[in-house]
């Protein structure tokens, strides 16, 4: 009875519909909002971290007495099943999956897995029958049993992860891999509301406890994850290898989302009829939406012809912002704010916009950087390590100021366009998800670490020696 009456909650605080409803109740109260948030969050942590540890120690006492033909490598999906966007981790995750299903690694049977809601770890096989195009059956899934050499690879974020099941099956010989794609929660926990600052801290904490090893989505994280851990002693207690692997750029190659008929066609139009920088991504702080409209409405000021696309859903924060996107005089005119925008919709303002204005503060990555060059279309990108890391000399970089310094980039910029001199992306180096996905392997499977943190009492034993 508790498990349904928990499946039943469960279910609730991550529905959709419910979550929508809860935010547009509470959208004119933002502080209101974001208590409820803190406390949504406590109550999954005590309830759903509630211990089941003696029932999974006793389920997986015995190791199964069959020995396998090949290892797993288990890439859990967790936070996917529960909610796919489409968009951002989701899109890696699908992604990554993707390619591992279809070109498993020699001697190993790649199997999508997921914890359910006793903590739980399963496979995820109705699951992948969707992501494969196989018909839907009523498919068992079976806990998952454990054999030494059997590697656990998450990709995926789920935030009230349960970290006491992985550490019973490493007790039986399983390796455990996460995926890191920023600690901006942080370092940088002033971008976010209070709730995902208490998430991500736990999380963070889980995975340093369990994790034989992290890959990193850039070097630039794998440097601030190793620098953050040599500041805080205390947070890992062994050695800790960190690799790093770049993303994908090839949309069409993660089953890409369809609109419907004559979407997004007043855009598109907009686009013929005068300059277009876009925006991807969440609209939130820390993305920079609130400075790059500024420094727009500067050049709108000054008679620049130019639009603004911004295509995102609205995420923290942002609640004065997004209305002020929703009643700007230019709005649908010279400013456009696309919330459901379809990955069909997205490639083609990648082709037909002029460049790409990656504003973000910071960043793990910078999955439009990618995708924008992989259609040629040229980068304009705020002067941060990552960015730089990932498209080099093929960017424009403005200042890490004010939008007054923004908005005279964006004026030298327009003038280099003019004169062909603008920086070109088009050759800029990118994967695609088949190459992004044997990078990892080869950093995995291969031990091609990038670095190791030593803890303080590791490295002083190594020098004494």
């Amino acid at each position: 009875m508790k498990v349904i009456i928990k499946s039943g909650i469960r279910a609730l605080l991550i529905n959709p519909n419910v979550i929508a409803i809860a935010r547009n109740l509470l959208r004119p109260f933002p502080a209101l909002e974001e208590e409820a948030r803190v406390w949504v969050y406590l109550f999954k942590k005590y309830t759903f971290r509630a211990s089941h540890v003696s029932l999974l120690a006793e389920s997986h006492r015995a190791r199964p007495k069959v020995i396998p033909e090949k290892h797993q490598l288990l890439v859990d999906i967790s936070g996917l099943i529960l909610r796919d966007v489409h968009t951002g981790v989701h899109r890696v995750v699908r992604s990554l999956l993707q390619e591992l299903l279809c070109h498993p690694p020699t001697g190993y049977a790649v199997e999508a897995v997921y914890v359910d809601v006793t903590g739980q770890l399963r496979y995820a096989r109705k699951f992948v029958n969707s992501v494969m195009g196989e018909p839907q059956l009523d498919l068992e899934e079976p806990p998952v049993p454990i054999h030494s050499g059997d590697i656990f690879f998450c990709p995926d974020l789920l935030l009230d992860y349960p970290f006491a099941t992985l550490s019973i099956m490493q007790r039986n010989g399983l390796r455990i891999v996460f995926t890191v794609y920023d600690i901006i929660g942080l370092s940088n926990a002033r971008l976010f509301p209070r709730a995902y600052e208490l998430a991500f801290t736990d999380w963070f904490a889980g995975v340093m406890s369990v994790a034989d090893s992290i890959v990193c989505d850039s070097r630039a994280v794998a440097d601030e994850v190793k620098a953050w851990l040599e500041d805080h002693p205390g947070q890992r207690t062994r050695p800790l290898p960190i690799g790093y692997f770049h993303l994908g750029a090839d949309i069409e190659a993660s089953r890409p989302t369809q609109g419907s008929e004559g979407e997004g066609a007043e855009v598109l139009a907009a686009c013929q009829s005068r300059p277009t920088l876009l925006m991807v991504g969440t609209v939130e702080p820390r993305k920079g939406h609130a400075q790059a409209l500024a420094a727009v409405e500067s050049l709108w000021k000054d008679g620049v012809q130019i639009n603004l696309v911004i295509i995102g859903k609205e995420g923290w924060r942002t609640q004065h912002l997004a209305r002020q996107l929703r009643r700007h005089p230019e709005r649908n005119r010279r400013l456009f704010w696309l919330e459901k925008a379809s990955d069909a919709l997205l490639m083609q303002l990648y082709a037909q916009s002029t460049a790409l204005l990656a504003a973000s503060y910071a960043e793990g990555f910078g999955l439009p950087l990618i995708e924008a060059a992989r259609q040629g279309l040229p980068i304009i990108a705020r002067d941060i390590p990552v960015f730089h890391e990932v498209a080099g000399d093929f960017a424009f970089y403005f200042p890490n100021t004010d939008s007054v310094a923004l908005a005279d980039s964006l004026r030298q910029w327009f003038r280099l366009y003019a004169e062909g001199k603008a920086p070109p992306s088009r050759d800029m180096p990118t994967l695609t998800w088949a190459q992004s996905t044997q990078q990892l392997l080869q950093v995995i499977l291969e031990n091609d670490w990038y670095t190791t943190y030593q803890p303080a009492d590791a490295r002083e034993t190594t020098g004494a020696e």
